[in-house]
């Protein structure tokens, strides 16, 4: 089992029914997930590398928590909203934080002492940078793709 996060960008009025009623949200962001996506609807990362890229983003003293932000709406912290407001925030972040800014942290020795998760740096680490690049670019593409629409997001955690 793996521990992932995805984003899936929400309405305001999603976002508020969700609150008021957290089951219809269980199931409402799980037939999103189960369909094709929409193409007015972004969706994206970062998967599994969500604990390595929140690690360079510390590093960078980015303020982005992906487990702390958001509002939780689902008591076992498996579903968070964002608001429209927050995409714009983290989005104007992320845009002001090129790749090269995060790569220039990347340390795989400290992150396998420091059990970073998915704690596989010591094995290809040029090829975990690569990957954590990709997962940033659609972190990053996500973010814009939401805030060009003025939406909010549901974010899974799925452990």
């Amino acid at each position: 089992m793996s521990v992932s996060i995805g984003f899936i960008s929400a309405t305001r009025e999603e976002l508020d029914r969700a609150e008021r009623e957290p089951s219809w949200a269980k199931a409402y962001v799980h037939e999103l997930y189960a369909c094709d996506p929409m193409p007015d609807r972004p969706y994206g990362g970062p998967g599994k590398a969500w604990a390595g890229l929140q690690f360079l983003l510390d590093e960078t003293q980015v303020d982005i928590e992906f487990l702390m932000d958001g509002s939780q709406i689902l008591q076992e912290g498996t579903l968070f909203g964002w608001s429209a407001e927050q995409i714009q925030s983290v989005a104007r972040r992320l845009r002001a934080t090129p790749w090269e800014q995060l790569a220039a942290h990347y340390a795989p020795e400290r992150m396998t002492v420091e059990e970073v998760y998915p704690n596989m740096w010591r094995f290809d680490a040029e090829g975990e940078l690569e990957w954590l690049e990709r997962s940033y670019e659609e972190l990053v593409a996500f973010f814009a793709g939401a805030a060009e629409r003025g939406h909010g997001a549901f974010m899974s955690f799925s452990f």
